[in-house]
């Protein structure tokens, strides 16, 4: 979990805690008006629990502050723009996540991305795209509405070519190398990726296996027009907004960026990783 998002979760529980003293209530009236464990109580203003919008309304309503629901729950939606669990975003399928990254695309002019492990959703084919999302779908348990999703990754990639945006983006070697899709799927991606090399608004580079790092090279992250950061682990997907995370992205990026090579260096690494395909 992270530190900003749990930091606010104690926030909001502490706000809770004292909208209950106010209302001279000890944590076992509160459990009684509401009709809750008082184990609840605890974990919410201790922030070890986060409230539902239900919870908030009821916890103003008995407290004696109605009046307070409103700022309650823009604490909440703020935790929760933070912080995006992919079981509830992935609920009724995964296109609506597609178009979203498409809208925050059309919004942004500059982007820096890098990726450890998979080739960038911008430069995926439709074959790589795929099986990466038939297995998202039977990890998470969501519903497979693979080829609508791959339809919305597509139309993504539709911002590469418009004027007006840069896309500065790196891949960690490994990420070349890594068969989660047959081997002519991933030849034919490997071929996207050295068409990409050269293109005015399009700044590929590959961190090599063996170069020096001043840092490991740890998850992927995508920095929009230097104003936020989404994340993605396995089960959430983070979006900070805050100067300090900004800046400490920036330079990651930036550390990781000296380690990196472009154009024909990495057009050779990208041809290593073709050529592994068809030796093996």
């Amino acid at each position: 979990m992270s530190t900003d998002f749990q930091a606010g979760r104690v926030a909001l529980g502490a706000r809770l805690r004292e909208l209950r003293t106010e209302a001279g209530l000890n944590g076992k009236d509160m459990a009684a008006r509401l009709g809750w464990q008082r184990s609840k109580v605890s974990r919410l203003e201790h922030g070890k629990q986060t409230a539902t919008p239900e919870d908030l309304k009821a916890w103003a309503r008995e407290a004696g502050a109605p009046g307070e629901a409103d700022d309650l729950l823009a604490r909440l939606k703020g935790l929760e723009s933070q912080q995006r669990s992919w079981r509830r975003q992935l609920a009724s399928g995964h296109r609506g996540v597609q178009e979203r990254y498409v809208a925050e695309y059309r919004s942004t002019s500059t982007v820096r991305g890098y990726e450890a492990t998979v080739v960038p959703g911008l430069f995926q084919t439709p074959d790589y795209a795929r099986h990466l999302l038939l297995h998202n779908a039977e990890l998470m348990r969501s519903p497979r509405d693979t080829e609508e999703a791959v339809r919305a990754r597509m139309q993504r990639q539709e911002v590469l070519y418009q004027p007006g945006r840069t896309f500065h983006v790196m891949v960690w070697e490994g990420a070349l190398h890594a068969l989660i899709c047959p081997r002519e799927v991933m030849a034919g991606q490997l071929d996207r990726l050295v068409s990409l090399i050269g293109l005015d608004r399009v700044h590929l580079s590959v961190i090599p296996l063996g170069a020096p790092l001043t840092l490991s090279p740890k998850h992927g992250f995508w920095i929009f027009d230097d104003s936020r950061v989404i994340v993605e682990t396995i089960n959430t997907e983070l979006h900070l907004e805050s100067d300090e995370d900004v800046a400490l992205y920036g330079r990651v990026w930036d550390r990781l960026h000296q380690s990196a090579v472009s154009g024909a260096q990495a057009h050779r690494l990208i041809a290593r990783a073709r050529a592994a395909l068809a030796s093996c």
